[in-house]
């Protein structure tokens, strides 16, 4: 099971952070229309390229945790991601995040805690 939960954290952090840099890569774009300009300036979007990179990352480290682990169990951990998002959105957007968020966020830790046992 620590393997599992291992894997299932760096998925979920690979796709937090992709869906960080989708953020800020979204923040610096241009409104999108089918002009060459405009369509160069997503291409060369690092933030953009970066994004898609750790996506893909998550991508194939769920594919190797849907084949080696039950997707009863796999499944429900995938709900980290909404933790490593809120804790991106304070540390890295300085969001404010009121309290019945956070009571959300460890009834999310507490329940998939209690998945594992």
């Amino acid at each position: 099971m620590l393997k599992l939960l291992l894997l299932s954290l760096l998925q979920c952090a690979c796709l937090a952070l992709g869906q960080v840099f989708l953020k800020i890569a979204m923040s610096k774009a241009e409104k999108f229309c089918f002009e060459w300009e405009i369509i160069k300036s997503y291409l060369t979007n690092w933030h953009l390229l970066y994004s898609g990179l750790c996506m893909t990352a998550a991508m194939l480290i769920w594919f190797y945790i849907l084949r080696h682990f039950e997707f009863s169990v796999a499944y429900p951990l995938t709900s980290f991601s909404y933790v490593f998002g809120v804790l991106a959105a304070v540390w890295i957007f300085g969001e404010a995040v009121p309290l019945t968020r956070w009571i959300g966020l460890g009834l999310i830790v507490l329940g998939t805690f209690l998945l594992l046992k």
